[in-house]
């Protein structure tokens, strides 16, 4: 079984993704998805069957998070400005960002440059890993 405490990082794997939500004092985890934007369910419901791995967080970040819970007004998803991760990250460091998204779009931004000059599959799969690590980098740096 997962320990976590309130406040701490909660997530899953989606796909080629991982879904993140915060646990709440009562065992629900809020999180943001797609049809239902941000919104409270059950750890049943968040995990859908899948590993559940909790990311611990110090207490005074768990203290903010559940503060800015306690006070926000659930918001509706959107890929590009409002997923779980930005509602996480807004949650627990007052900044909403996607380090997921943002490694995507460098990854696949490369890449597609890469296929555009040389037409080669190898080259654009190296591409797009170039991509993801300078996004990687980019964000290590700040």
């Amino acid at each position: 079984m997962v320990r976590y405490q309130p406040g701490d990082i909660v997530s899953r794997r989606k796909g080629f993704v991982m879904h993140k939500g915060i646990a709440l004092r009562d065992g629900r985890i809020l999180h943001n998805s797609p049809f239902r934007g941000e919104h409270i369910c059950s750890e049943a419901e968040f995990r859908d069957g899948k590993t559940l791995y909790a990311t611990r967080l110090e207490q005074r970040e768990r203290a903010r998070a559940l503060r800015e819970i306690d006070r926000g007004i659930p918001r509706g998803y959107n890929l590009f400005t409002n997923n779980c991760e930005h509602t996480v990250n807004r949650a627990t460091t007052g900044f909403a960002e996607s380090p997921q998204l943002q490694s995507w779009i460098a990854g696949v931004g490369v890449a597609a440059l890469a296929f555009a000059v040389t037409r080669h599959p190898g080259v654009t799969i190296a591409g797009y890993a170039l991509g993801r690590g300078l996004a990687k980098r980019l964000r290590s740096r700040r």
